[in-house]
């Protein structure tokens, strides 16, 4: 059977439902990578032997923050999350490494786990926190 449609309602309704597909498929990626990072990150922090403190809502909730935002904002915020995702990589692949090898790289992981938390940081500044809106009384 042909899917093809029969009239421009149809195909502008197949255009909307791409986009908004799209755009699901988009935030899902950005949110997957988002907690691939904290991930890599936990374990940069557990070879330095640093604490990590357990995930805000905000941090956990930031993929779908940063999706309401759909401005210049989020453009930005993508190319930080590769950016991280390049620097994460190799610099968790180098730590495992010494630590097989019997090496002390605790300096350097407490190094990266800095690094990430500095650019996750910044990255939460760029989305605007939501407005509580204090209750009626």
């Amino acid at each position: 059977m042909d899917a093809t449609p029969n009239n421009l309602t149809d195909v502008h309704q197949l255009g909307a439902s791409t986009a908004a597909a799209k755009a699901r498929f988009d935030r899902d990626t950005l949110n997957d990578t988002w907690m691939a990072l904290h991930e890599a990150a936990a374990v940069a922090a557990a070879i330095a032997e640093v604490d990590v403190p357990a995930m805000s809502e905000r941090v956990r909730s930031f993929a779908s923050a940063v999706d309401a935002t759909g401005d210049w904002r989020r453009s930005i915020i993508e190319q930080g999350i590769e950016d991280l995702s390049a620097v994460m990589q190799p610099g968790l692949s180098a730590l495992l490494a010494a630590h097989r090898r019997g090496g002390q790289p605790q300096a350097a992981a407490a190094s990266l786990w800095r690094e990430f938390v500095t650019a996750r940081d910044a990255m939460l500044a760029l989305v605007p926190e939501p407005e509580v809106i204090p209750p009626v009384v």
